[in-house]
């Protein structure tokens, strides 16, 4: 199914494949996949989902937190191809900033970004 012009749905199931998506989980990776969308128009380039929604047995297995956003369908893992993760989250900042996208979570990693919908009151940021 597609979400939007560059994602589809298939982009964000989980990596188990052993399992599906309640409507909760798929109404969170519209709104999700919209605003990757937004980033992707910005950057001009493909964005890859490297971890979507996870299950609660996935999460696990690959050393999740057990709160994860990816739980929800609210979290994507993501990197862009001729960017680095710092480059990437630059413009996820700037996006923010200008009121274009969620201001989520926002983690850096060595090989991806971590971008989330989920809105606390406090601004989210780390850096690994």
């Amino acid at each position: 199914m597609k979400l939007t012009e560059n994602f589809s749905l298939s982009e964000f199931k989980c990596k188990c494949g052993n399992c599906t998506m309640d409507s909760i989980v798929k109404s969170n990776i519209k709104i999700l996949a919209r605003e990757l969308q937004v980033l992707r128009e910005a950057i001009q380039k493909p964005i890859s989902i490297n971890s979507g929604y996870r299950c609660d047995e996935h999460n696990k297995a690959i050393g999740g937190v057990k709160y994860s956003k990816h739980l929800l369908g609210m979290a994507a893992d993501i990197r862009v191809d001729g960017m680095n993760p710092k480059e990437v989250a630059e413009v996820v900042e700037q996006l923010i900033d200008d009121n274009k996208i969620i201001n989520g979570g926002l983690g850096i990693y060595p090989s991806f970004v971590h971008f989330d919908i989920y809105q606390p009151t406090k601004k989210r940021r780390w850096n690994y």
